[in-house]
């Protein structure tokens, strides 16, 4: 048995069946890798799988694959593992749906795992997700709680929890996920993924658990846009056996007008850094296209269609039995979404499918305008702490710019954008009419070749405590009076660094040690800085001993990104001197 290069590299689609193919590498041998990188993560956080493959029996497919190679085929996904969430059938594995008490084991698999394995691809095992895939979070699951794979701290985003973890931690090339309100694209925007959602129809949901069957969407997460037209090419076609289904059609799309939300309407939940990576990535667009503000107002009214109109008693209708006869086995905060559905009347749903037609003319009318939307996934991320706290508000916020798109049938891929100083991923959809999935996919492979990011940070294998970034201007500054406070709490040194120029810098009066006052100013300068970084617990206890009129707040640096930092009340300024000149506290203490 070989050992991987590292169990956290990535693992490609491409690279891996073009090896096999080729002979380079055979399907055994990635079975065998596939093992020892399973292992590595085990100890890391087991919980994102409900069920696997028992080794022996990977290794049998394995071999399988490899026979039909030796026998002359070229197969498109040659030796790939993947993982499927766990409300998609797979002949030989329960489905549960994160239930125990649903669970069944069905007879055969879903139509795109039966395409996925006759092009040479392994099934490794089901992955957790949020319970009856109603949530954007992960943290609904009698299985655990999968977590972001760049920071423990937070979490990995849903439903489609443990398929985007299983990719991002390099497991395996791909995983399915499903997409009713935005399941396979915020798990991916949180781990740095691909997370392509067809359009409606396209890809068979025959052999789905359902949440909204009217709206679901089998989605895919990889690492690379080629390696999910891959699998698009393996997957979509029509079905007859699914109700759902269409003949496949590929409208062409374009990328001269892109729409984004008018500035006035984007919202960020405190979150300055989305808010700056977001601004970077229309910057990489309009190298391209024009950027087209629009009108979110009648997407946010279709969005709320789905769990504040009639559409939650198709969630209901999903599970109406077992809600009827053992509601106890569903999860608290599922059962207060999914429960209110069974009082909707016939009344209510028909009005609510003539408002969603209205809502969905003038959502058509919008390709006439504009080629495609490019949205933030989401507008922030959140602790695992915060959301068990507050599980149906702050999901809510993570929904507000996915989860329109199904309601008006349209297509959507959601690629990386940058990563937040906390290592969790930030990313952008590209959202177009349906049956624009192939332009999309090149629009997506073009705006990251343009956007040239860095690669995703390190894993987070052991759990670490998360970290703060913290700037000082005056006497926290080495060699000053309090720089003790820092080096107490083992504070470490990133470097010397610049504000935007957007500051002016104050030396307060009457200031026992002397003390600067640095305030937010349009007609400010660039004020030299350092900053130190300290554990969260280190940070809490630093800013306990902060005294007014000094507070800490948000500084943003010349890059654009953005850190904690000492900001002044007003009234800091009283008979202070202005010594905004001078660029630092070092040169105004020098000049005194």
């Amino acid at each position: 048995m070989t050992t991987p290069q590292t169990a956290l590299d990535r693992r490609g689609v491409t690279s891996i069946a073009d090896a096999v193919n080729g002979g380079t590498s055979t399907a055994l041998a990635q079975a065998e890798e596939t093992l020892l990188r399973l292992a590595a993560y085990d100890a890391v956080q087991p919980q994102i799988w409900i069920s696997r493959i028992a080794p022996d029996e990977l290794r049998a497919a394995a071999r399988a694959v490899d026979a039909r190679i030796a026998a002359g085929e070229r197969l498109a996904l040659a030796g790939v593992p993947f993982a499927v969430k766990d409300n998609i059938d797979v002949a030989g594995f329960e489905t549960t749906a994160a239930c125990p008490a649903f669970a069944y084991r069905p007879a055969a698999s879903a139509g795109v795992v039966e395409r996925l394995i006759a092009a040479g691809a392994i099934c490794i095992g089901k992955t957790n997700l949020d319970q009856f895939a109603t949530g954007l979070v992960g943290t609904r699951s009698p299985y655990g709680v999968p977590r972001n794979a760049y920071n423990l701290a937070y979490v990995s985003g849903g439903s489609s929890s443990g398929s985007s973890i299983a990719v991002a931690a390099g497991l395996v090339g791909f995983a399915l996920g499903t997409d009713t309100a935005g399941s396979g694209r915020v798990p991916a925007a949180f781990n740095h993924l691909i997370g392509f959602k067809p359009s409606k129809g396209r890809w068979s949901t025959r052999g789905l658990v359902p949440a909204c069957r009217t709206l679901d969407c089998i989605t895919v997460f990889t690492t690379e846009v080629p390696d999910a037209r891959r699998i698009d090419d393996v997957v979509a076609g029509f079905d007859p056996a699914d109700p759902y289904s269409k003949p496949q059609a590929d409208r062409s799309v374009q990328a001269n007008r892109i729409g984004v939300p008018r500035r006035d309407q984007r919202a960020w939940f405190g979150d300055s850094e989305s808010e700056y990576l977001y601004d970077r990535a229309l910057g990489t667009l309009a190298g391209t296209a024009q950027i087209v503000e629009v009108d979110m107002a009648p997407l946010l009214e279709a969005a709320r269609l789905l769990y504040g109109g009639p559409w939650v008693a198709e969630r209901t209708a999903a599970i109406a039995e077992l809600l009827a006869n053992n509601p106890d086995a569903i999860d608290e905060t599922v059962r207060s979404v999914v429960a209110p559905g069974a009082d909707i009347s016939a009344i209510e749903l028909f009005n609510g499918m003539y408002r969603l037609a209205e809502l969905q003319r003038g959502a058509d009318g919008l390709w006439d305008a504009i080629d495609l939307l490019a949205f933030p996934t989401t507008g922030t991320t959140y602790r695992v702490a915060e959301l068990l706290a507050a599980p149906i508000a702050l999901n809510s916020n993570l929904g507000l710019y996915t989860n329109f798109v199904n309601l008006l049938d349209m297509a959507a891929v959601a690629v990386p954008a940058g990563a937040r100083s906390n290592g969790t991923g930030f990313g952008i959809t590209l959202i177009g009419p349906a049956d624009g999935d192939q332009g999309l996919l090149a629009m997506a492979g073009d705006y990251l070749t343009a956007a040239d990011l860095p690669c995703p940070p390190s894993l987070d294998m052991e759990g670490k405590m998360q970290s703060v970034k913290l700037a000082v201007v005056g006497a926290h500054l080495e060699g000053m009076p309090l720089h003790w406070q820092l080096t107490s709490r083992n504070a470490t040194f990133l470097g010397a660094f610049e504000t935007a120029p957007t500051y002016r810098l104050y030396a307060m009066a009457n200031s026992l040690p002397p003390k600067p006052a640095l305030v937010h100013s349009e007609d400010g300068a660039a004020i030299a800085v350092e900053i130190y970084e300290l554990d969260i617990a280190a940070f809490g206890s630093f800013v306990v001993e902060v005294p007014a009129p000094l507070a800490i707040g948000t500084v943003t640096l010349s890059d654009g990104t953005s850190v904690k930092g000492f900001v002044a009340e007003p009234r800091a300024l009283t008979d202070a001197e202005d010594i905004t000149h001078l660029g630092g506290w070092r040169a105004y203490i020098q000049r005194s």
